[in-house]
């Protein structure tokens, strides 16, 4: 009884991808087209497209389409997608078993990621598929949990069809149970403006309480149902509650009114007469008027009944035939699909058992090149801590320098200040023997100041730095002495401050003499700093 009755009722949030460019177009769009997820998409439209006029290259397509899901940034996402269009478009052969796996696998994927929209659509297409094969408690447990997210989301509208639904699964095992989710959705239908839904909320409630032989609120419900029934409701709806008003007028033994309402709904099914709802008002002409004794009437309903019946059958076998055919073709294309991973997986094995040996020789090999080179290693430790020995003490050479030079500085300031010292006291004193005394004093002092302290600092960097001096007046002959000496101070990678002090000349006076040596060198126009260039001038063997 209920997959019957669900052929009549809403199907929540179904789903169909609607293409608006040929199949053709689309093809030829997907072969130029380098993107992943817009090739799912396509691969899905085209599926879609062929699954009644190609199903086997529609079925090439969906496997594409699984394809390129895999190959996405979001894998799983796209893969539940593609999922779930081929759960739709099995459910369109309705080949029930395969259409379940594709949904299952859907919805775990939408589930463990927390896509609740998604989730709750392909849990609705579950719990329909389910009641098409009649096993209620798993439609019940999929439309509980569909109706408690739209509640969540208060999209009346849907809210209705789903109490509708799950009323209507209640219908043959708890009555009570049925009226409750009636009542609920007629409390939601008031809200709206949709007829349709109220017609088929009140067409529910008068079924109900006809089985519950509840003869007043059947009566009411039917009446309520029927004052909805403008030209806005379909046909289908119309035979629908023409349908269930002529069974509960048969139960209730009201024969005419049965013949009466039957007879209308098969006027409003006139183009589908050989469909489950022709069957049953046809068998139900037959036995009202059986029950009217009325033989004549009797005969010609029960051999429409017994055409359509036959129609049916030749039809369902077909469908099953097709069924049969579909699942075993899905299982074989699973067999091959698996032979094929399986293979892959062997080549993958070989590639990596290859790799492995690859690389175990890689490391003997790594191993012997690295012992050989440890010693060459070593012996480049060796040059290096002897470079380095070398650097520094040429850097403790080169501190000697310019302590050196300071520290002449610094006396020759000294002998300076007491020169002028002692010329003063020589001026205020009137004693002819001091004065005597002072101007022998000064003589000795003014000898030690005339000693050449630069000679004696360019000597001293001779002897560290060799050649340096002879190099550069080959290369410059035209440096004057203090030019040369502020070379040598420049080698020693010395700043204008540092040079400045040793030197007693101001900042400005170093700063200009820089700028003439750089032009003698003919670096104005270059950005080369000129202890970097001065250094250039290091001997080979340093």
């Amino acid at each position: 009884m209920i997959p019957r009755l669900f052929s009549l009722f809403f199907i929540l949030f179904s789903l169909s991808i609607h293409s608006q460019s040929s199949t053709k177009e689309l093809i030829d769009s997907l072969n130029t087209i380098d993107n992943h997820e817009k090739k799912v998409d396509l691969a899905l439209k085209i599926a879609e497209n062929l699954q009644d006029s190609d199903w086997e290259r529609g079925l090439k397509y969906i496997e594409l389409a699984e394809t390129e899901a895999k190959k996405t940034e979001k894998s799983d996402l796209n893969l539940a997608k593609v999922y779930a269009a081929a759960g739709e478009i099995y459910n369109t052969k309705d080949v029930i078993d395969i259409t379940l796996q594709y949904y299952l696998k859907a919805y775990e994927i939408y589930k463990s990621n927390n896509i609740v929209d998604e989730a709750a659509r392909v849990e609705n297409n579950l719990a329909i598929i389910y009641a098409k094969s009649n096993n209620e408690k798993k439609a019940l447990q999929y439309f509980l949990h569909v109706y408690r997210y739209q509640k969540s989301k208060k999209e009346s509208d849907k809210l209705v069809k789903i109490l509708n639904n799950i009323g209507t699964i209640y219908l043959s095992k708890n009555l009570d149970s049925s009226l409750y989710y009636y009542h609920k959705a007629d409390a939601i239908s008031k809200t709206l403006k949709d007829n349709t839904l109220k017609v088929y909320v009140y067409t529910n409630l008068a079924r109900a309480y006809g089985l519950k032989k509840d003869k007043k609120n059947a009566d009411f419900y039917f009446e309520k149902a029927f004052s909805f029934t403008d030209t806005s409701i379909d046909n289908s709806l119309k035979t629908f509650t023409y349908e269930s008003l002529s069974e509960y007028n048969f139960q209730e033994k009201k024969l005419d009114e049965a013949i009466l309402n039957a007879k209308k709904a098969l006027e409003l099914s006139k183009d589908n007469l050989f469909g489950f709802s022709g069957l049953r008002l046809n068998k139900l002409l037959y036995q009202a008027y059986l029950g009217k004794e009325d033989y004549k009437n009797a005969v010609h309903y029960f051999q429409k009944y017994n055409d359509i019946s036959d129609s049916i059958n030749i039809e369902q076998k077909a469908v099953n035939l097709e069924r049969i055919r579909l699942e075993q073709d899905y299982k074989v294309r699973s067999q091959i699909r698996t032979l094929v991973e399986e293979k892959t997986r062997f080549k993958y094995y070989v590639v990596g058992l290859i790799l492995v040996v690859g690389i175990l020789v890689l490391i003997l090999l790594l191993i012997r090149y690295r012992n050989r080179n440890i010693s060459n290693q070593l012996e480049k430790e060796k040059l290096k801590a002897k470079e380095q020995e070398l650097k520094q003490s040429l850097e403790a050479k080169n501190m000697v320098l310019v302590g050196k030079a300071m520290s002449e500085i610094h006396r020759t300031d000294n002998i300076n200040e007491i020169l002028t010292d002692l010329k003063k006291i020589k001026l205020k004193t009137a004693n002819k023997e001091l004065q005597q005394a002072i101007d022998i004093v000064l003589k000795r002092l003014e000898k030690d100041l005339n000693t050449d302290i630069w000679k004696e600092f360019e000597i001293s960097f001779e002897q560290v730095h060799k050649s340096f001096f002879d190099k550069l007046t080959i290369d410059y002959p035209t440096l004057t002495p203090k030019e040369r000496r502020l070379c040598a101070l420049l080698y020693l990678d010395l700043t204008t401050k540092e040079i400045s002090q040793i030197t007693g000349q101001s900042f400005k006076s170093i700063e200009n003499a820089r700028t003439r040596l750089r032009k003698k060198f003919d670096l104005t126009n270059e950005k080369v700093n000129l202890s970097t260039y001065l250094n250039s001038f290091k001997p080979e063997n340093m």
